[in-house]
């Protein structure tokens, strides 16, 4: 009975090896388990936004221009106000562009106390986190597989997509950019919320910063009056 030329000696497993080669052939690589970031403990039905620039939210939403190139979106809503601080179109958002996109946002709005996500790697990633970490803000991300824990920007998508990208042709990133920035507005400085009393987000906002200014302005009225009283 012969032997086996894998177990006969070296010319076996040379012819092996030269096989290996030439079919560009590769050990698999032993892939470390990644744990995903996320409990349900940081969903919006467990952690509300109590004000204004509490917990702003974020995801990203997609769609194709006519030709079929991808296009996508990346947008940040204030829960509290509803308003929708961020809606920005391009053809791929990385980690780099969301920082970037925060960082202007931050420079207009101030920095939230906390912002909610899933467990996407541009959310997730490393450098992100650091420098919200850095900046004071604390990151939310919702239990992996449970969208309705970030509920605020499922929502906000669901009225985007059945208001605006069910509807619109885009021919390009120019004109998506420009249909978007039209409906942004109109979401925010026409569109009435019944959550918000039926004010729309924007006059809402402006009310809790009306009201928010007042409340700071009292204490000093108070004491100027004090003081004239006591004023010979």
């Amino acid at each position: 009975m012969g032997c086996s030329p894998l177990k006969d000696g070296g010319a076996g497993l040379s012819r092996v090896f030269r096989l290996w080669q030439r079919e560009g052939l590769k050990v698999p690589q032993k892939k470390r388990k990644r744990r995903r970031l996320g409990v349900s403990a940081d969903g919006c039905h467990r952690r509300r936004a109590e004000s204004p620039n509490d917990v702003w939210c974020w995801d990203f939403i997609f769609d194709r221009t006519s030709s079929g190139s991808q296009l996508k979106w990346l947008s940040v809503i204030d829960e509290f106000t509803r308003e929708c601080l961020t809606l920005k179109a391009d053809r791929g958002i990385t980690s780099d562009d969301v920082v970037d996109a925060l960082a202007e946002l931050f420079a207009i709005r101030g920095v939230p106390n906390h912002i909610r996500s899933d467990n996407g790697p541009e959310f997730t990633a490393n450098e992100l986190r650091a420098w919200l970490g850095r900046v004071g803000v604390s990151t939310l991300y919702i239990e992996p597989g449970s969208p309705w824990e970030n509920g605020y920007a499922e929502s906000f998508h669901s009225r985007f997509r059945d208001e605006c990208l069910a509807l619109e042709v885009f021919d390009s990133l120019r004109d998506a950019r420009a249909i978007t920035t039209a409906w942004k507005d109109d979401y925010n400085h026409r569109r009435p919320h019944s959550s918000l009393g039926f004010q729309t987000p924007a006059g809402y906002a402006a009310a809790c910063a009306a009201s928010t200014s007042a409340k700071a302005s009292a204490p000093a009225a108070h004491a100027a009056v004090c003081l004239g009283q006591t004023q010979p």
